[in-house]
């Protein structure tokens, strides 16, 4: 195994202090109003997201930032953008607290530099740079970053009982094709590329700011 891609399992490990546990990207909403309650019908919402969803948005600027490591004016563009793009508050929070929480973890690899110019970066584009910055694979990065949302999303799959943990194992296996697709799609993408058409996903996080008795925060 090359370190590259073992770096690249530390950082997108469950483990890893980002707090991504703590999302659930507008799915707590859409299960308790019961229009993702199988195992198919969350399969169907993944597959959606990565292909059209804010997931499709991150992997084109996680490209972007990869390609602009070295470009201070174009990664301050790119932080602006990622920002804008962000669709409700707590889809706001989550990126922007993932990203924070990314870059103090990640410092060890970097002899304990911080580069002030990613304060306040969304998770995206502070991973396409640091991948850049330590010599990783465009292609294993994307392919990582789409494969942990896809795992996140079915581990709150399983606290709000949508399936056990061997659904979800199944539903992880059927779905590495489309990542792996989707991921390849990405590699060559540049900004003209941004653009979602998952509107459902964009209402339930926004719906999700009013949730009574919430697992999640997003």
């Amino acid at each position: 195994m090359t370190r590259s891609l073992l770096t690249l399992l530390s950082w997108l490990s469950p483990v890893f202090p980002t707090g991504s546990f703590a999302y659930s990207a507008g799915l707590e909403t859409a299960t308790l109003e019961g229009r993702v309650t199988t195992a198919e019908t969350l399969e169907d919402r993944l597959i959606t997201l990565i292909r059209l969803g804010a997931p499709w948005n991150d992997a084109v600027l996680l490209a972007s930032a990869y390609r602009a490591a070295d470009d201070d004016g174009k990664r301050k563009e790119l932080i602006a953008l990622a920002r804008a793009l962000c669709g409700s508050a707590e889809r706001l929070r989550e990126t922007l607290d993932q990203g924070r929480a990314f870059h103090a973890a990640a410092t060890p690899w970097f002899g304990g530099d911080r580069d002030a110019l990613l304060d306040g970066a969304p998770l995206p584009v502070m991973i396409g740079y640091a991948a850049a910055r330590y010599g990783l694979s465009l292609e294993e990065t994307i392919s990582a970053f789409l494969h942990a949302f896809v795992s996140a999303q079915l581990q709150a799959a399983i606290r709000l009982s949508i399936i056990g943990q061997s659904g979800a194992a199944s539903a992880l296996a059927r779905l590495e094709k489309e990542v792996d697709a989707v991921a390849q799609r990405a590699i060559t993408t540049d900004i003209e590329d941004l653009g979602t058409c998952a509107l459902a996903a964009e209402i339930d996080a926004l719906r999700h700011e009013t949730l009574p008795g919430r697992l999640f925060l997003s």
